[in-house]
């Protein structure tokens, strides 16, 4: 093999924190992975550490360079590909809004999760803090000084670029009727449930739903529902089961296509998942 193709050649490897609340953790180096429409339960924030990432987040495209941290919020649809022609190499965490809300425990009347307004930042302190984090995770048993330095990053990561967002925000009826049809997706993913009764659930029809759903949560429905069962089946294969049962009793057709979503939403394969999660 040629330097020049070891320079190219992609790669990826995924991680659990268990006792960071099973923190998610990916290293990779990719240059013609393309991140599908997708969302993640929780944050994405991520250190870009060579070339640069393209990607779609609030309703518009954004390139993050090296050095520049990459702010995704949960739930959050967004996209991802190379800026460059070498592609691009980053580290990145995927913390659970609840996570973020016990760190402001008892600041306020009610626990909060921070939204960050902007999807790049340029923050060489914070930068070199977070690669601390991920170095530390990596070669480190120490769990004092695992979760210590995990709560100082995202603290000050919070301080600097987040507004704060109450969980307990008022939602307008129309935000209210299209959440029963979340929920719903949410609760029983491997549901083969028809446009016709999700609409009938939110007192809209079908056409409607279709609009405002997508409008508030950055997704229609069916590709909504895609998502909620990606994060079932990585929930069944962290309990251990097998990719095959994973895929069926998370309602996907077939193993080929859970593959090929799961790829283009985790940027990893099942398999590589089920390497780290177990």
């Amino acid at each position: 093999m040629s330097e020049k193709t070891k320079k190219f050649k992609e790669d990826a490897s995924f991680s659990i924190a268990d006792e960071l609340g099973g923190l998610e953790l990916l290293q990779a180096k990719y240059k013609r992975q393309n991140f599908s429409r997708h969302s993640h339960e929780g944050y994405t924030i991520g250190v870009i550490e060579k070339g640069a990432q393209r990607f779609y987040r609030t309703g518009g495209n954004h390139v993050a360079p090296k050095d520049h941290i990459i702010l995704v919020n949960a739930d959050e649809v967004h996209t991802g590909h190379a800026a460059t022609e070498g592609g691009w190499e980053y580290r990145a965490m995927y913390p659970l809004p609840e996570q973020f809300a016990a760190m402001t425990e008892g600041i306020g009347p009610h626990p909060s999760v921070p939204y960050f307004p902007e999807p790049v930042v340029h923050d060489p302190e914070v930068a070199q803090q977070l690669r601390l984090v991920f170095s530390t995770l990596e070669n480190s048993d120490n769990r004092l000084l695992r979760e210590t330095l995990v709560y100082g990053a995202l603290v000050k990561l919070m301080a600097r670029h987040s507004k704060t967002r109450s969980e307990f925000e008022p939602r307008t009826r129309g935000q209210k009727q299209v959440l029963l049809v979340k929920t719903f997706l949410d609760d029983f993913p491997q549901a083969d449930v028809s446009l016709e009764e999700l609409a009938s659930l939110a007192g809209y029809s079908p056409y409607y739903l279709v609009r405002a759903f997508q409008k508030e949560f950055g997704l229609p429905p069916h590709a909504y529902q895609i998502q909620s069962r990606l994060r079932y089946a990585r929930k069944l294969l962290k309990s251990g089961h097998s990719i095959s049962d994973a895929a069926q009793e998370a309602g996907f057709h077939d193993q080929s296509h859970f593959h090929r979503h799961f790829k283009r939403a985790m940027g990893i394969t099942p398999k590589q998942f089920t390497s780290s999660a177990n």
